[in-house]
């Protein structure tokens, strides 16, 4: 691991055409390398898009694929490279809403995009908190740990924590950096629309945002064309949420998910096995 460690840090010193273009080459074998992610990711585009062509979704996974190594090979600049190099690689759509965050408890919607580590370095304008998971590998668990801290105060939790450090660190003004849309399983979760699927979804973006008062502000994160660097897209807080209804609160942000995954398809983690969790007497999908 200290290895490959050694080798991260030095690609973090190319440029970033050059750095991406391996990204690429290295996606591209991977799609063909492993066979079970390449499989879960086909099926996963089979059930949200069936309007298009295999060889449309062939081609969306591939890219997904290549766009995920980037992701990987990228993380070195926001590890190692300088705050001047990194923040002139992000381009931030329309500002980042430091007002608004200081103003009150803010949760940051962050659907799981592979350019979402980006997102969590243009939110660091204050202080803020965030869900983490412990590594077994105690050289990149520091790591991860780094890159978390080096862009300022930082509160990580884990999932054993539970919810309550998290109400905490809201009722302290910090915003919190959330990342809900995998399955965990039924618990706190609802089955709820995505693509048309019923997908287990957990709740806890509305149960939180009821529980503070929390404003939610999404936030995603995409590439520029041309190894040009990056996108930052903060959406306008939403409105009338949550609702006294958790489940429609939570298919509400399904839907919002849903779009942005539309306007960016390859870039959307289509490798996990979103709907892994099924209503009971169903099968699964990826069996």
């Amino acid at each position: 691991m200290r290895l490959l460690i050694a080798l991260l840090w030095l690609l973090h010193w190319l440029p970033l055409p050059i750095l991406g273009r391996i990204g690429n080459a290295i996606g591209w074998m991977m799609y063909y390398a492993i066979p079970k992610r390449r499989k879960i990711a086909l099926i996963n585009l089979r059930l949200c898009m069936p309007e298009l062509s295999e060889a449309e979704r062939v081609a969306i996974a591939k890219r997904h694929f290549q766009g995920y190594s980037r992701s990987i090979l990228e993380r070195s600049l926001i590890w190692w490279a300088s705050f001047e190099r990194i923040h002139g690689l992000i381009e931030v759509v329309p500002a980042v809403p430091q007002e608004q965050m200081e103003s009150g408890p803010t949760i940051l919607l962050c659907p799981h995009f592979v350019c979402l580590d980006v997102a969590g370095v243009a939110a660091r304008v204050i202080p803020l908190s965030t869900m983490y998971s412990p590594q077994k590998n105690k050289a990149f668990d520091d790591l991860l740990r780094y890159g978390r801290e080096r862009y300022g105060p930082v509160r990580l939790f884990t999932r054993d924590d539970g919810i309550k450090p998290i109400l905490r660190a809201l009722r302290d003004g910090l915003p919190y950096f959330m990342l809900p849309d995998m399955d965990f399983g039924e618990k706190d979760a609802a089955f709820v629309p995505f693509f048309g699927i019923p997908a287990a979804t957990l709740t806890a973006l509305g149960r939180l945002s009821a529980a503070t008062g929390a404003k939610v502000i999404p936030i995603v994160a995409t590439f520029l064309p041309n190894y040009k660097g990056y996108r930052v897209t903060f959406y306008p807080a939403w409105e009338d949420y949550p609702g006294g209804d958790m489940v429609a609160a939570t298919r509400r942000m399904n839907a919002f998910i849903e779009e942005r995954v539309r306007e960016h398809p390859a870039e959307y983690f289509w490798t996990h096995k979103r709907f892994k969790t099924r209503p009971p007497g169903e099968p699964s999908f990826y069996d």
